[in-house]
């Protein structure tokens, strides 16, 4: 989102969103940690718009499914964002510990 930010002032915005659109696979890691500015927002839509049905966008997210539409903020373009990530989306819900606690070393006193 700082790349497309950057990118609105120095002109290769729309170079960006056409690299952005032609990616196999776009991560979308870590989704809902910070609130989603009014640009942003637009953006992420044209983002998805321009890959929807086209290629494959995965999203990472500790905040559960149903409250993503909260977290986008504007309801109307919270249903065209969602319309186009989770239209055809396979969820994998997580349960259980997370690995990072299990694989870490414990501390000496």
């Amino acid at each position: 989102m700082e790349d497309l930010s950057l990118a609105h002032g120095d002109g290769r915005y729309k170079l960006l969103l056409t690299h952005l659109s032609k990616i196999d696979l776009l991560v979308l890691d870590d989704w809902g940690l910070n609130p989603l500015t009014s640009e942003q927002r637009r953006d992420l839509l044209e983002i998805v718009d321009d890959r929807y049905q086209r290629h494959s966008t995965l999203v990472t997210s500790q905040l559960p499914i149903q409250h993503w539409h909260e977290f986008i903020g504007d309801p109307t373009l919270a249903d065209a964002i969602l319309d186009r990530l989770i239209h055809n989306a396979y969820k994998i819900e997580l349960q259980g510990e997370s690995l990072r606690k299990a694989n870490t070393i414990p501390l000496l006193d």
